[in-house]
C-alpha cells in the first residue's frame, strides 16, 4: 500500500469550487482520512479555524465560505457518487455532519465529471448524487457539450453576480430527511415555544419558522443589523434549543439544525420574505433545503408563513433573502399537498490543485 501524501508536506488534491451562494473544497472521499475525528482535525487546520479571520487557512471567515464537499464511490446501486457535506465553523472548532448543503451539493456533478468519478456525455449529464447526511439522492443535470463540464451560461441566481451555465437540482423523498421521515415532526402546523407560534417542519432541512412581526421586527432588517442584536439572538437559540428535541433531534446545543427562519410578507414580488440564522448568524440569503422547507411551510394553513405568504398559481417559489430570491419548484397535488422539489443552481471551479494542512 502506498503511504498517504503528508497534508503539511505533500498537500491534499482539491477542487475549490462555487456552489450556489456558497463556496467550498471538494475532495475525493479517498484523499482524506478515514477517522472522521483526524478527517476533522485536518479540515479545521485547512480553513484555518477556530479564527473570526480564518486568517491562517483558505476559509473566507464566513459560514458561506468554510464548506467542505467529501465525494466518493456510491454505497447504493441508485446513486452514481456518495456526498458528504461538512460545515466548518469559522471561530469554533467543530465541523459538523448534521445537515445537507444544496449549495455546495451544485458543485458534486461537475466535481464528479472533471476527476473521473462519473462518465460525460455528450450534450448533458445527469449526475444522482447520494446525500449522505440525510440518505436521500438528488439529481444534478451538468450541462457537458462534447463530453466536457462547461460553467459558461446565462442562467441567474440572487446572491452571485453574472450568468452561468444551470445546474437543475431534483429532490426525492426529501419529507423528514433528518427527522424520522416525518414532515411535522411534532404532527402540528403550528406550536407555540415560549409565547412564539412556530412551524417545525423538515422537507429536505429542519427548521423553525416563526413570523419575524412576533419579535417586533419589520422582517426586512439588514443581517448585520440582526447579527448585532445579540438579546434577540439569544431569544431565538432559546426556541431553538427546545425546538430541537420535539423534532426528534435531541440536544442541538452543538449542532447546526434547526435553523431557525423568521418570515414576513415579500417584498419584491416572491412568496414570503425570509432571515434565516445558521444557526447564530444571519444567513447572507437563504440555504437550498433551507428554502424548500420555508416554501413548504407556506402551504400549510394557519401557519405563521401561510399568514403572511401570497402563494403563487403555478409551482414557482420565489422565496426572498437580505441579497435576492430562491426559486424553489414545488409540486403538489390536487389537494394543495406538496409531492415533490426542486431548484435551479449554478457553480463554477474557481482552483483546482493541492491544499496544505
Amino acid at each position: 500500500m502506498s503511504e498517504r501524501p503528508d497534508p503539511v508536506r505533500d498537500g491534499l488534491p482539491c477542487v475549490w469550487m462555487r456552489g450556489g451562494t456558497s463556496k467550498g473544497l471538494y475532495f475525493h472521499a479517498a484523499d482524506l482520512p478515514e477517522d472522521p475525528a483526524a478527517r476533522d482535525a485536518l479540515l479545521l487546520r485547512l480553513m484555518g479555524s477556530p479564527d473570526p479571520r480564518q486568517i491562517d487557512g483558505v476559509g473566507g471567515a464566513d459560514p458561506l465560505t468554510s464548506k467542505v464537499a467529501v465525494v466518493g464511490p456510491p454505497s447504493r446501486p441508485d446513486a452514481d457518487v456518495d456526498y458528504l457535506f461538512l460545515q466548518v465553523y469559522v471561530d469554533e472548532a467543530l465541523v459538523s455532519d448534521a445537515q445537507g448543503c444544496g449549495n455546495i451539493l451544485a458543485g458534486v456533478g461537475p466535481f464528479a465529471l472533471e476527476t473521473g468519478l462519473v462518465p460525460a456525455r455528450d450534450r448533458e449529464t445527469p449526475v444522482r448524487i447520494h446525500m449522505r447526511n440525510t440518505g436521500e439522492v438528488a439529481t444534478a443535470t451538468v450541462q457537458t457539450p462534447g463530453g466536457r463540464v462547461t460553467y459558461a451560461g446565462t442562467a441567474q441566481i440572487d446572491g452571485v453576480p453574472g450568468g452561468s451555465a444551470p445546474i437543475p437540482l431534483v429532490f426525492e423523498n426529501l419529507a423528514g430527511a433528518m427527522t424520522g421521515g416525518v414532515m411535522l415532526p411534532t404532527g402540528n402546523a403550528v406550536d407555540t415555544i415560549d409565547g412564539v407560534a412556530c412551524t417545525l417542519i423538515d422537507n429536505g432541512m429542519p427548521i423553525v419558522v416563526m413570523r419575524a412581526d412576533a419579535f417586533g421586527l419589520s422582517g426586512q432588517e439588514s443581517r448585520e443589523s440582526l447579527d448585532a442584536a445579540t438579546d434577540l439572538k439569544a431569544r431565538i437559540e432559546a426556541i431553538r434549543l427546545k425546538a430541537g428535541p420535539m423534532m426528534g433531534l435531541g440536544d442541538v446545543t452543538e449542532k447546526s439544525v434547526p435553523k431557525m427562519t423568521l418570515v414576513s410578507p415579500p417584498v419584491a414580488g416572491g412568496v414570503v420574505s425570509t432571515r434565516s440564522f445558521i444557526p447564530h448568524r444571519c444567513h447572507a440569503t437563504i440555504g437550498v433545503f433551507a428554502a424548500v422547507s420555508a416554501a413548504t411551510a407556506c402551504t400549510l394553513p394557519g401557519s405563521p408563513a401561510a399568514e403572511v405568504a401570497v402563494l403563487p398559481e403555478g409551482d414557482r417559489f420565489a422565496i426572498e433573502h437580505p441579497t435576492g430570491a430562491a426559486e424553489v419548484l414545488l409540486r403538489r397535488d390536487a389537494t394543495g399537498q406538496v409531492t415533490g422539489a426542486g431548484t435551479l443552481r449554478t457553480a463554477r471551479k474557481l482552483l483546482a490543485g493541492r491544499v496544505f494542512a
